[in-house]
């Protein structure tokens, strides 16, 4: 529990009182719990001002370090034990970006949740960075988003399906009726769409800069429905990504294909080289991608170098 302590303060940038939400125990029982290690192990595990926490000490990296690999392997010794007595209980921890969490998950979610009621879900959301890193820590489980987490060399990363944007505006407006619209087009217009390092902004920024045009964004936001918001207000133009725009929901709105501007993208999932995958975590991922395979899975889990495999996606290296 000690190890587990120093830990989660942390990765709570030594936040105590974030620390203590999260294990669910007091204040003074962690501080006092820290002191007793520090004294057992002879050093100094936190830099301290007073009561507060200001830094880690070098010895304190390493320390916290191992610590995280020890947790993480307690962690696996538990999962195999659970999947050889056959039990269908347990967690399932996923990091994802807002899009897949409100567009793309609750299907896959609804349906194993169906299957596995035993099995607890926890959903943590942000960018495709912060999930990347959490599943290179074994915060969560798996990473699923767009774009950063084919660049972390701890994970194996599966392509697993692909997406297109599509241009929004209301009713009336001078492109709701174009047949073929084009760059030049959109850049007569403000523009709303993705913040930098979201749901493949960059793709949108390489089409115009590729034909050296200056797009008017005005506005950008990481979620979808804060630019349809801005959409319905006469703002701009909105970018989103065409899983993000609802028929019924948006019927306000008229969607425009911009497959043709911006080109496909890929969503790829994530997993820790080392994580010991149980049955439903292989059940969740070929919810979301029938095609892998609890075979592929394993065989590029054991792969020694970082790579992707490619023959199931495509080559795009964005987030999201």
């Amino acid at each position: 529990m000690q190890l587990r302590y120093i830990l989660e303060i942390s990765r709570n940038e030594l936040n105590i009182s974030n620390a203590v939400e999260s294990l669910y125990t007091s204040q003074p029982g962690i501080s006092k719990q820290v002191r007793k290690l520090e004294q057992e192990l002879g050093v100094t595990i936190f830099v301290r001002n007073g009561k507060q926490l200001t830094g880690i000490t070098p010895v304190g990296l390493h320390i916290i370090a191992v610590a995280s690999e020890i947790l993480e392997k307690t962690k696996a010794i538990k999962n195999i034990a659970q999947e050889f007595k056959g039990s269908t209980v347990g967690t399932l921890s996923i990091g994802t970006t807002h899009n897949q969490a409100r567009y793309v998950l609750p299907t896959v979610i609804r349906q194993f949740m169906a299957r596995f009621p035993g099995i607890k879900l926890n959903i943590h959301q942000g960018t495709p960075s912060q999930i990347a890193e959490e599943a290179a820590k074994g915060i969560v489980d798996m990473a699923i988003s767009t774009e950063a987490i084919d660049q972390n060399e701890k994970l194996v990363v599966f392509p697993c399906s692909e997406w297109s944007r599509c241009i929004l505006v209301p009713h009336g407006h001078p492109l709701s009726t174009a047949d073929a619209i084009t760059l030049e087009d959109l850049s007569a217009y403000p523009i709303v769409t993705y913040v930098a390092g979201f749901t493949g902004r960059s793709f949108i920024d390489k089409a115009f800069d590729k034909q050296q045009i200056h797009p008017q964004v005005v506005l950008a936001a990481a979620d979808a429905d804060v630019i349809k918001t801005y959409v319905r207000l006469g703002l701009g133009v909105g970018i989103v990504a065409s899983m993000a725009y609802d028929p019924l929901a948006d019927s306000d709105l008229v969607a425009l294909d911009a497959a043709h501007l911006f080109g496909v993208s890929v969503t790829k999932i994530g997993l820790r080289r080392d994580l010991f995958l149980r049955e439903y975590m292989y059940e969740f991922i070929r919810l979301i991608s029938p095609a892998l395979t609890k075979e592929i899975i394993e065989q590029a889990m054991g792969k020694g170098s970082h790579e992707e495999i490619e023959d199931l996606g495509g080559e795009d290296t964005e987030e999201e």
